[in-house]
């Protein structure tokens, strides 16, 4: 039995997760973003201490569909951009259609109606996110981070950058930079 749970995008969440289905007594198989593939069946009254243990962790048990869908797809971008070494070779629009066994219309159309933006955007944000925590590390260039991330050349990373931000990555990483030094000097 697979059930879904909503903001559960990181390590640590999976984490509070295997924690509250230990305490529950619930044998799960796998936990993973987004999903938690159980043995048997839960009862209603498992099922609805699970959703308030859960929800004292920021995280929700879902059980509309097209929050369900709403979770896959931003489970599998997260997924992709965050916790991949590589993203995929082909387009991102074929890779989630892949994954999730859903034509893309019809995930692009039900995630810009619950989620007010389009996948594309929530693509774009989530490359801006990972951009700021390569910058961060100060592990890789921006060329290098260009191309790990696919953008056509560093102009293009930078300019979608700045849109989103309002900063170029150089002045980002120059505040972080200052912001540290600061720290020191307390």
């Amino acid at each position: 039995m697979l059930l879904y749970i909503k903001y559960m995008v990181s390590l640590r969440c999976k984490m509070a997760v295997k924690e509250e289905l230990k305490k529950l007594g619930i044998h799960y198989v796998n936990v993973d973003l987004g999903t938690i593939e159980i043995l048997e069946d839960i009862t209603d009254l498992q099922r609805e201490q699970l959703r308030e243990s859960l929800m004292k962790s920021g995280l929700e048990l879902l059980d509309d569909n097209r929050k369900i869908i709403i979770e896959k797809i931003k489970s599998v971008i997260i997924e992709m951009i965050h916790y991949s070494d590589e993203l995929p070779k082909v387009n991102y629009s074929d890779y989630i259609s892949e994954k999730l066994g859903y034509d893309y219309t019809y995930l692009a159309n039900t995630f810009s109606e619950v989620k007010g933006i389009t996948i594309q955007q929530f693509i774009i944000m989530n490359k801006i996110e990972r951009i700021k925590e390569l910058l961060l590390y100060n592990e890789l260039n921006l060329t290098e981070i260009s191309y790990l991330l696919h953008y056509s050349s560093v102009s293009h990373l930078s300019n979608q950058f700045k849109k989103i931000t309002g900063l170029t990555p150089s002045y980002y990483k120059k505040l972080k930079k200052k912001r540290l030094k600061n720290l020191e000097d307390i």
